[in-house]
């Protein structure tokens, strides 16, 4: 279950109320949204979502500061010792896909850019291929 930190107002019970239900918990930040607000809880999320666009609709171009935030984010997984994934979503491509792995996400969400393509197919592979290069 994945829930927007922005919209939760007490997160340590609702990740609790996730975990209690049997399902692993992960949490949604906004591109404004710093990582370090999620200190406190980290340890107890399965994953964290980063937003790369405004949320709202598809083909928007990718936030470029959100590299610095993945690599934050590792580093505040690291430090807590948890073993959240990081998933990144908004503006996924074929060329910026290789830099959003190297950055340290597990996990990318490339829409637009697979259901844009002549051959999604081959493109789910290319990108899948980036990803577990890293």
């Amino acid at each position: 279950m994945n829930i927007h930190q922005e919209a939760c107002i007490h997160l340590h019970r609702t990740v609790a109320a996730i975990h209690d239900a049997g399902m692993k918990a992960a949490v949604t930040l906004n591109p404004s949204t710093p990582v370090e607000t999620l200190r406190d809880i980290v340890g107890d999320l399965d994953m964290v979502l980063l937003m790369s666009v405004d949320p709202g609709f598809g083909g928007q171009k990718f936030i470029t500061h959100t590299l610095e935030k993945i690599k934050r984010l590792r580093q505040l997984i690291s430090e807590n010792g948890s073993s959240a994934t990081i998933e990144v979503d908004g503006g996924v491509t074929l060329d910026n896909a290789p830099s959003i792995a190297a950055a340290g996400a597990d996990i990318v969400v490339a829409g637009n850019t697979v259901f844009a393509s002549a051959d999604p197919k081959d493109t789910i592979s290319r990108l899948s291929k980036t990803i577990s290069l890293q």
